[in-house]
């Protein structure tokens, strides 16, 4: 799961795709899903951003090139020792899956532009966030709801970790899955809906739009998936 994740966020076109002769196009266009959702935030300077469900930390060194300070924070132990390895500068070997037992290796490295004197990781359950994590201009989350057993927990919180004016972005498949939330959990009237009745007491929602993502997990076998994205902005008090 770590290299498939590393490859994911941080591989080449060429590493991660057949070759352009049987790919169909919008194999292309499901890149870089990483570094497109974070892009849904204004492009000026802000003070604060947290990544939430980070993994291996491709979007928060995004979010690094236009906040002063990002805070990831992954449930995954190994995702966030990746992380950090990268923030301090290493390149990480790993075995990119071929098929059976045949691999690869492929290196990871930040990616050019990032700041990543500016950010820090850290494991953390985005259902019991610390007390003391405090505001946050930007705040993000991509492809975490329906991992979460208690999502409801998430939401509840956010008002607190957006500062007013500040932004939000969010993302998921809205694939709820009992192995991650029980059924009773779910979303009653569709994902988007329960966004809208959670949320808009506190946020505006500035747009709602779909961003695909492919995940490689064999030279022949590919995820392609469809992620809902809403972008909503804290109430000014």
């Amino acid at each position: 799961m770590l290299a498939e994740y590393l490859l994911f966020h941080f591989g080449t076109v060429e590493e991660i795709l057949p070759t352009a002769a049987i790919r169909p196009a919008g194999m292309v266009d499901a890149l870089d899903f990483a570094v497109r959702t974070p892009a849904h935030f204004a492009a000026h300077r802000v003070a604060r951003g947290l990544d939430l469900g980070c993994a291996v930390g491709r979007s928060a060194f995004e979010m690094s090139r236009t906040c002063d300070e990002v805070i990831g924070i992954d449930f995954s132990h190994a995702f966030i020792e990746a992380a950090e390895a990268l923030r301090g500068g290493r390149c990480l070997d790993y075995p990119r899956l071929e098929e059976a037992g045949i691999t690869s290796r492929l290196e990871a490295r930040i990616p050019r532009g990032a700041v990543p004197e500016r950010v820090r990781f850290q494991q953390g359950d985005a259902m019991a966030l610390p007390a003391d994590l405090g505001a946050f201009d930007r705040v993000h989350a991509a492809n975490l709801l329906c991992r979460l057993s208690r999502p409801q927990l998430l939401l509840e919180r956010l008002p607190g970790l957006v500062k007013s004016g500040g932004e939000l972005v969010l993302a998921t498949p809205c694939t709820w899955l009992e192995a991650y939330t029980p059924p009773e959990n779910w979303p009653q009237a569709g994902t988007f809906d329960w966004l809208k009745s959670c949320l808009s007491g506190d946020f505006e929602l500035v747009r709602q739009t779909d961003e695909a993502f492919l995940i490689r997990e064999t030279a022949r076998k590919f995820q392609w998936t469809s992620s809902l994205v809403t972008v909503w902005r804290r109430r000014t008090s």
